[in-house]
């Protein structure tokens, strides 16, 4: 049986890792084109879309890295970006798959957060 500290590692490693992947995607669009994510609201954005999704980039990069160093409070920055990119992609009306498995996965860091807690509480192994 998997042990809390097992199953906080792995969602550490998972929260840390596919954010920076993402971020330096940011970069070279080479899973996708993020710009597109944007929709109508590029118009909004007081930069071009390939800036605005560069320094994207950037924050992903860092809340990746806090995972990997702080994963308590990294679960939580991560889970309230996915929340916002999730409310984004809703108000556009366009990828609401992506909008649901941006959600699922806020829920994932919110329980990364609350392992951590647990695991540095000492309260389970």
């Amino acid at each position: 049986m998997a042990t809390v500290k097992q199953l906080q590692s792995t969602l550490q490693l998972t929260f840390g890792i596919v954010p920076i992947v993402a971020g330096l995607d940011k970069f070279t669009n080479l899973l996708t084109h993020w710009a597109d994510y944007l929709g109508s609201n590029a118009a909004l954005i007081p930069f071009a879309p390939d800036t605005f999704m560069k320094i994207v980039g950037v924050i992903e990069i860092v809340a990746g890295v806090l995972v990997l160093l702080r994963p308590r409070i990294g679960a939580y920055v991560v889970m309230a970006w996915l929340i916002c990119i999730a409310l984004q992609l809703l108000l556009t009306g366009h990828y609401l798959d992506v909008a649901v498995r941006d959600l699922v996965m806020a829920i994932g860091a919110y329980t990364l957060a609350q392992l951590t807690k647990i695991k540095e509480e000492g309260s389970i192994s």
